[in-house]
């Protein structure tokens, strides 16, 4: 065949492989089987591609897109706005609980989540302690979390900076971060980040007995350090 189908070709197999990356993390999960089988259509139309036999690549890869369409059309998904948006989440992250998982799970929602993890003195001044587990351990740990893309320790001096990094298109904040929304707003303005959507997370799931690390490290003390 031609060099011109080969590069369309081509261009379909990479385009297909960018169009998975932009599925969420929640949405893979909900249909891993399917997006794992149209993972491994896509490499086989790699493979085949390789050894010049264009016309199974081009099988392999339309299959692939068949298989993706389906989830994209079963939960109404956006693949070029909705998926491929940022969205901000900054917080310390100190003994990961599942309160911390829902709320990630939440920003997921809403496009890929980029996380900025505060620095041991920042969290300090915050909360009036240290943390228990220092910045690099709980970026770490974050950074394992499935419903993360990227994440990163913030700014010692100034949280906004941050923002800056990312330019996201949504800030996502939690229930019990108190911040001025409208404050944030103007001061994001000033530093040219103006287009930007603040939601957030109305309240902390209660499924849970444990939904904060305060509560977790007062049940311990509760347990263990009151004994005789």
């Amino acid at each position: 065949m031609s060099n011109e189908i080969r590069n369309r070709v081509e261009k379909y197999i990479k385009g297909m492989e960018e169009r998975l990356q932009k599925i969420p993390s929640h949405i893979y999960e909900k249909y891993r089987k399917v997006l794992d089988l149209a993972k491994r259509y896509t490499e086989d139309a790699k493979y085949y591609l390789s050894k010049e036999d264009e016309v199974t690549a081009l099988v392999d890869v339309v299959y692939a897109e068949g298989l993706l369409d389906s989830v994209i059309f079963n939960e109404n998904l956006d693949i070029d706005s909705q998926i491929s948006k940022k969205v901000f989440v900054g917080g310390t992250f100190d003994i990961l609980h599942p309160g911390h998982i829902e709320f990630l799970k939440e920003a997921s929602r809403y496009g890929r989540v980029y996380v900025s993890v505060a620095r041991d003195k920042n969290s300090e001044k915050v909360k009036g302690r240290k943390p228990i587990n220092d910045e690099n351990q709980r970026l770490e740990v974050v950074k394992s979390i499935r419903y993360v893309y990227e994440a990163f320790l913030g700014d010692e001096k100034d949280f906004l900076k941050s923002v800056e990094r990312v330019k996201p298109d949504i800030l996502f904040l939690g229930p019990d971060q108190h911040v001025d929304e409208n404050k944030l707003k103007e001061e994001l303005k000033k530093r040219g980040i103006d287009n930007i959507e603040i939601i957030r997370m109305k309240e902390r799931i209660n499924n849970w007995s444990h939904s904060s690390t305060t509560s977790i490290i007062q049940e311990i003390v509760k347990r263990y350090c009151n004994q005789r």
